[in-house]
């Protein structure tokens, strides 16, 4: 079958999906989405679930101890602290007093769990990139990218640049537009204190935490709509292509009988799911945002019942997942996810050959990784498509936002 485009499902310039939100912007349709048939609901959902004092993400309810010792990083896996430390008080400089109290929290605040990846702004945390003179804009995007990878921070810009192709392809750049997004810091930026940072917005969200030499950057959501630039200054931007690939390698290197235990729902929209397992944003995504204490039970298969050339394939995908981390504490991230391989679970929804759509979930007492392919919200497909998919990163038993090493600081 050929790749579905997604030009094809392209709403018509006066279709009620995008007419009814043209010329308003993000303020203005906060209010508005309150009342939207597709969002009002999510919003009421969410509601209920924020402000909530933080647990984490369990499998059982029961949050696991000890996972998370803060400590020195080991050499070479040191986090790129100096350098993060420098960019953020480099924006600190440029800003008013009113500015700064606005972007600044503390290390604790509730407000690291106000992020969401919507195109609707549910909370105004911090501030607003489009809003913001072009010389504070690239200040704030400066201290992001000293906390990333190159790579990563290619990504997320990326996909900064996407939602502003979308934004043009719908004809809704005061909504959807590459600097859409808030920015928040949290602590004061410390060689040594923890501190840390926040940007969210439509299909992107990174909350980052550095205690010295040791560096967080969970819930981590990166999504795309659609998954490639193919007209304007951006032409040729594309993302999670290998990553997609791989998905569909390990599948198939799996045993008959393995494959057949991992996938837990044959069907994207599997009339055998319980109620309340389709999310009407999240989709599958069981960890997306305001999901902080959620209980997730395991499903699927072991990893450790794989064989060696799945687990390697499994590997290149674990890899490709945290690969927004700088060298050294993607070093150890990597290691410290590896070494609960005995204890991680596999699970699958949907088919695996061709460009069919599916969803995966990378679970463990330190990680969950999901990528789950989606129907349209800016686009009129109304089945999951391969052009429109989220992934999420957590560090579950009490460690996104960092708040394990957090709490073991606020005790020496």
């Amino acid at each position: 079958m050929p790749t579905p485009s997604f030009r094809d499902y392209l709403y018509a310039p006066d279709h009620p999906r995008v007419a009814e939100l043209r010329g308003l912007d993000a303020r203005s349709y906060a209010e508005t989405a309150k009342d939207d048939s597709f969002a009002g609901p999510m919003i009421e959902g969410w509601k209920k679930l924020y402000p909530a004092p933080f647990v984490g993400v369990t499998s059982d309810g029961a949050v696991r101890e000890g996972l998370y010792p803060l400590s020195q990083a080991k050499p070479g896996e040191e986090a790129p602290t100096s350098d993060m430390v420098a960019a953020a008080e480099k924006l600190l400089a440029l800003l008013t007093s009113a500015q700064r109290e606005r972007l600044n929290y503390a290390v604790d605040a509730l407000e690291w769990q106000s992020w969401a990846n919507p195109e609707f702004m549910q909370h105004d945390t911090g501030l607003r990139l489009d809003e913001l003179d072009p010389a504070v804009r690239d200040a704030a995007l400066a201290v992001v990218e000293a906390g990333l990878s190159p790579e990563g921070h290619a990504l997320a810009r990326n996909l900064m640049r996407i939602n502003g192709f979308l934004g043009g392809l719908v004809d809704l750049p005061l909504l959807m537009n590459e600097f859409s997004y808030n920015f928040a810091l949290y602590g004061t930026p410390s060689s040594s204190d923890p501190w840390g940072w926040q940007l969210f917005g439509h299909h992107l969200a990174l909350n980052c935490l550095v205690v010295g030499s040791q560096l967080v950057i969970s819930p981590v959501f990166l999504g795309a709509e659609p998954d490639i630039v193919d007209a304007g200054p951006h032409q040729g931007v594309k993302v999670f292509k290998e990553r997609i690939h791989w998905a569909r390698e390990f599948m198939a290197a799996l045993p008959d009988e393995l494959r057949a235990a991992a996938v837990i729902f044959e069907h994207m929209q599997d009339p055998a799911m319980p109620e309340g397992r389709l999310h009407p944003g999240d989709e599958r995504h069981l960890a997306g945002c305001f999901q902080d204490n959620r209980v997730i039970p395991y499903e699927g298969i072991l990893v450790s019942t794989v064989p060696a050339a799945a687990l390697a394939v499994l590997d290149k995908i674990v890899e490709d997942s945290i690969a927004y981390l700088p060298a050294g504490p993607r070093s150890a991230r990597h290691r410290e996810i590896r070494e609960h391989y005995s204890d991680t679970w596999f699970s699958w929804i949907g088919g695996w050959q061709g460009e069919e759509a599916f969803y995966f979930r990378i679970q463990s007492p330190v990680v969950i990784l999901e990528l789950d392919h989606h129907s349209g919200v800016f686009l009129d497909n109304d089945q999951p498509a391969p052009f429109h998919m989220h992934t999420v990163v957590r560090t579950p038993n009490g460690n996104d936002y960092g708040r394990a090493l957090v709490e073991q600081y606020g005790t020496h």
